[in-house]
């Protein structure tokens, strides 16, 4: 655990999965850009999640909790879930009992908890960030004294809720397509002659998009105008062949394949198209970079809100939704519309201006304006 020497302002909180440790990081560094020192910005998270390999090398102090998330189906892994909470929110109180911050802003995931009923605890005031169309468990658990919930869609069922846009990192918000596209391709060893396809499952990666793209790549092992950026997720890269050579300037199809990726902007400005799945991070960002998509909701998330994510964008024609059921269909399956995109470029800038025309909301500054009115309001109080 690191700590911070100054006061600290605010404490952001979630965690666990990429999917909230990028839109904490984004809501911290939208407060910096508004004149918060970093140093008084402190990130509380989860011992066993991903931001444990993100957040150091950041200028954000952070702490970690033994926290674990509650199973949907019953399993002897939730047997810990209570003692485990029970143990972190005690710690959490010690840690905002110290630090007094000024707001406590929670961005959902089981990594929240903890730090959400220490604040409630001390009277701390708390900010629900929600970027999903159908709010999370946590989010709807952490909103129910919160003194507003900054959201990124309409009729959020959320308690005073307040139009906000998403919390979007800066270098996605930075991402040119097309005056970045060269000096992306070359940083990732991309071509500049091919049409590249980048593919991601998310930061665990998903199996069901590994084994479609396996599929396309085999049917395309020969193009020698075809580049395919592979994230597959730590958990499944040393299963999955390389197809091709893996040279930018040899026969055949490049195939790179990456267990994470930690250079999504210049994905973003590289890629002539995505294939993803719905999660809040992914649809918000392909909305600010206008990149063209192909995405591919989880069935299993909770209330099917990937689908509800997706939805947003493919109804302003700002993406493909593709069911998971339909990807290997023929003629409307992930292959065929790729093919069928890659041939269509006209199709490609329509894509592009739909989602584009959804990503104005995230870039007004609001969120990190309410965070600042929350606080104001509490320390006048």
């Amino acid at each position: 655990m690191t700590e911070s020497p100054s006061a600290t302002f605010a404490v952001v909180t979630g965690g666990g999965t990429a999917g909230h440790v990028l839109p904490a990081l984004a809501v911290a560094e939208a407060l910096v850009a508004r004149g918060h020192d970093p140093a008084s910005i402190v990130y509380a998270g989860c011992e066993r999640g991903i931001e444990t390999r993100l957040l150091p090398g950041t200028p954000f102090p952070h702490r970690f909790y033994d926290v674990i998330g509650l199973q949907r189906s019953v399993t002897r892994r939730n047997l810990g879930f209570v003692p485990k909470l029970i143990r972190s929110t005690r710690q959490a109180i010690k840690d905002l009992r110290a630090s007094r911050p000024s707001v406590v802003v929670s961005v959902g995931g089981y990594a929240s908890v903890p730090s959400v009923f220490a604040a409630r605890r001390l009277k701390v005031p708390v900010v629900v960030v929600s970027y999903d169309r159908t709010p999370g468990r946590a989010s709807r658990l952490s909103a129910r004294r919160a003194v507003a919930c900054a959201v990124a869609f309409e009729n959020s069922p959320l308690p005073r809720a307040e139009i906000t846009g998403a919390p979007v990192r800066q270098a996605i918000f930075d991402v040119d397509r097309v005056a970045s596209r060269a000096a992306a391709r070359a940083r990732l060893g991309l071509p500049e002659d091919r049409f590249v396809v980048a593919v991601m499952g998310g930061s665990q990666g998903s199996g069901v998009l590994n084994g479609a793209v396996a599929d396309y790549l085999e049917q395309h092992a020969h193009d020698s105008q075809l580049a395919v950026r592979q994230v597959a997720g730590d958990r499944f890269v040393d299963g999955i062949d390389r197809v091709g050579n893996g040279a930018a300037d040899g026969p055949g199809v490049l195939h790179q394949l990456v267990g994470y990726e930690d250079d999504m902007p210049s994905v973003y400005a590289a890629a002539d198209l995505l294939i993803g799945r719905g999660g809040a991070s992914t649809v918000h960002e392909v909305a600010v970079t206008g990149t063209p998509a192909i995405l591919v909701p989880w069935p299993n998330a909770a209330d099917d809100h990937q689908t509800d994510n997706v939805e947003w964008l493919s109804e302003q024609g700002g993406a493909v939704l593709l069911a998971e059921q339909n990807l290997d269909h023929p003629g409307v399956g992930l292959a065929d519309t790729i093919e069928r995109l890659r041939t269509d470029p006209a199709a490609l800038s329509q894509l592009s201006a739909g989602a584009s025309s959804r990503g104005d909301v995230h870039r007004s500054g609001a969120l990190a304006a309410l965070i600042e009115r929350v606080a104001l309001t509490s320390a006048a109080s």
